[in-house]
């Protein structure tokens, strides 16, 4: 006979628990002190390094628009000389676009899609944490050599023949170059490494139709990044070849062609703007549902709009060069594609403004710049469609109109999104809540300065103010225009300001945060906030697409990983079943070292073109010692 069921002792099941979580804590810990901080692999880790290290540079490159804005209050002003401010005016493009917009998109990825998808680390954390030194390092190269009066001052497309060896005289167009170099580099790491997550660790039972939205943003934008920036590393590379070895990329007098330049440009420039934009998308499909309280309408069609957007992303560059005299059936095409990629934008919206429509909204700050970025990036849409027009474009291009459309579109319609996301994450971030009342005063001064500030360019674009000059003439009537500009874009800076500090008050002074704050679906808010460093204890199973509203009192986990040593999960690419078990490396100094031997033959190779033969020898070092067998499966790889 057998006696009576048992129910196990609630402090036996505390008590295993506890030993699971320590073993985990010891196993997946970074070392105490500096060199913990130089040899982390920790995703969550160098995810936050890469976000505060992007807001940095967008604060320095607000810096630079302020300047601007000053000299262009007056007609012949004296504040800036020309030179400066061609300086200036190309750091803040170069710097808001390579340095802020594309790094920040991914750093949040970083952080944030290996705790969504349910797995303990990134794919290749080592290459992760190599991509955030080199991108650190391209920052550093940018404005050490803007504080060195030597800041590049061709723009921040670098057109030739301004670029080019004739008439950039100087090593200012070879620092924009490498620079180019050190992000694209880094760029092109983190997609490698998202699309290795995503295809390959997703948590069992997390089949292509349960990944969250900003999952999918991230899978669309690693291949934009994957297939589009190489364009630009070639044309940059064809540029400094240019200019320090004497080849004729872009030189029509040896065969060499100066449009070649603005095709690669933009073959990379114009998918980059979705490079910015999905990411956004992504954000606001998995932010609103919590407010809406239900899930985004339209799943799947808020899936296959992220997908026709980076498809029909690559067929829009030339859009940029209708002035350049190209054919005009050619531009007809372009002019279709513009118009065309407004359908899947149109979509996304529709399905954003049904799902507060049928939801029951809570107004919190995230919600605010969510429905902020819908009206500006409506606006931005409609005066894209409008310089899609090749007549329109022929008379607004290269005037204010153009800088008001793409800052709509640019700052509507990433940075809103953005500036929610970091509300909407902050307590996962950091266990703390950002303060209601100064993110509502942040956000009404970001959202009344910027349309004051933006919104009259449009008319000044339409007056005939041409981009790019230091100055104006007094007789010319845009005065007033720029005076009013000038002054709105002081609100702006104090509404930026206002997020800044509410950031760093919360940090330290915020409310405690539960685990999951705003009662949301996906896994990031199945674990504490902020999380551990081995992410979860035991990894979900995922039976729906909202894990935590179906499944609410006890989620499925799986069992069978090791705890002595970093273990993953592997599971197959579309059904996400069980596969294998993978060794996770350990924390190392190699990519730091192979960073350091990679700056500096970058850096070198503006000076000798013999840096690429001997910065190679350092460089095969540090790479030999990375991937040096050290007997131990965490430390293969």
């Amino acid at each position: 006979m057998t006696g009576p069921a048992v129910a196990p002792d609630t402090r036996d099941i505390d008590i295993s628990r506890t030993r699971l979580t320590s073993t985990l804590a010891e196993t997946w810990k970074s070392p105490p002190g500096v060199w913990g901080a130089l040899t982390t692999v920790d995703h969550k880790i160098i995810g936050r390094r890469y976000i505060f290290t992007a807001f940095v540079f967008l604060a320095l490159g607000g810096v630079l628009a302020a300047l601007m804005r000053l000299q262009l209050a007056q007609p012949e002003a004296r504040l800036i000389g020309p030179d400066r401010y061609n300086q200036i005016f190309t750091m803040h493009g170069a710097n808001m676009m390579f340095l802020f917009a594309v790094p920040v998109m991914e750093a949040v990825a970083v952080y944030l899609v290996p705790l969504m998808v349910g797995t303990r680390n990134i794919a290749f954390p080592r290459l992760n944490a190599f991509s955030y030194w080199i991108y650190l390092a391209g920052g550093a190269l940018l404005w050490t050599a803007f504080a060195l009066d030597m800041g590049p001052d061709v723009g921040w497309f670098a057109y030739v023949p301004l670029s080019g060896p004739q008439y950039g005289a100087g090593k200012r167009a070879d620092i924009w170059a490498q620079m180019i170099t050190f992000t694209e580099l880094s760029a092109l790491a983190i997609a490698v490494e998202l699309v290795v997550t995503i295809f390959k660790q997703r948590a069992p039972g997390m089949t292509l139709d349960r990944i969250p939205l900003f999952v999918w943003a991230m899978l669309v934008t690693s291949f934009l990044v994957i297939m589009a920036m190489p364009a630009i590393m070639i044309a940059s590379t064809g540029l400094i070849l240019d200019r320090l070895i004497g080849t004729h990329f872009y030189n029509p007098a040896e065969g060499g062609d100066v449009l070649l330049w603005q095709h690669l440009f933009w073959f990379f420039g114009h998918p980059e703007v979705y490079i910015i934009f999905l990411p956004a998308a992504g954000m606001v499909s998995t932010m609103i549902e919590p407010f809406a309280r239900r899930p985004a309408f339209g799943y799947l069609a808020l899936v296959m709009a992220l997908i026709a957007t980076g498809i029909l992303a690559f067929g829009l560059w030339v859009h940029h060069m209708f002035v350049a005299g190209l054919p005009r059936l050619g531009d007809s095409f372009f002019t279709a594609s513009s118009m065309a990629i407004a359908v899947p934008a149109g979509i996304q919206m529709f399905c954003w403004l049904a799902t507060l429509w049928d939801g029951r909204p809570v107004f919190r700050t995230p919600l605010l710049f969510i429905i902020g970025f819908i009206v500006t990036f409506v606006i931005g849409g409609l005066t894209g469609v409008m310089v899609a027009s090749v007549p329109f474009d022929t008379q607004v291009h290269d005037t204010y109109f153009v800088v008001a459309h793409f800052h709509y579109v640019l700052i509507g319609g990433a940075v809103f999104p953005l500036l929610g996301a970091v509300h909407y994450w902050f307590p996962k971030l950091t266990g703390r809540l950002m303060s209601e009342t100064l993110g509502r005063w942040s956000f009404w001064l970001i959202i009344v300065g910027f349309n004051a500030t933006f919104f009259p360019m449009h008319i000044l674009g339409l007056e005939g103010m041409p981009r790019r000059v230091y100055t104006y003439q007094p007789d010319m009537p845009w005065h007033g225009l720029n005076v009013f500009v000038s002054l709105s874009s002081v609100v702006l800076t104090i509404g930026f300001l206002l997020f800044f500090i509410n950031v760093l008050k919360s940090a330290r002074l915020g409310e405690v945060a539960q685990d999951n704050p705003w009662d949301a679906p996906t896994l990031e808010w199945a674990t504490t906030s902020p999380p551990p460093s081995y992410n979860f204890p035991m990894i979900p199973v995922v039976g729906s697409l909202h894990p935590l509203w179906d499944d609410r009192d006890t989620l499925p986990v799986v069992d069978g990983l090791r705890t002595d040593r970093r273990e993953l999960i592997v599971t197959t690419l579309a059904g996400a079943e069980p596969q294998a078990r993978e060794a996770s490396p350990r924390n190392s100094i190699w990519p730091l070292l192979a960073a350091a031997a990679t700056t500096i033959m970058l850096i070198w190779s503006i000076f000798s073109p013999w840096a690429v033969v001997w910065g190679a020898i350092p460089i095969a070092i540090a790479l030999i010692g990375w991937f040096w067998p050290k007997g131990t499966p965490e430390d293969e790889s």
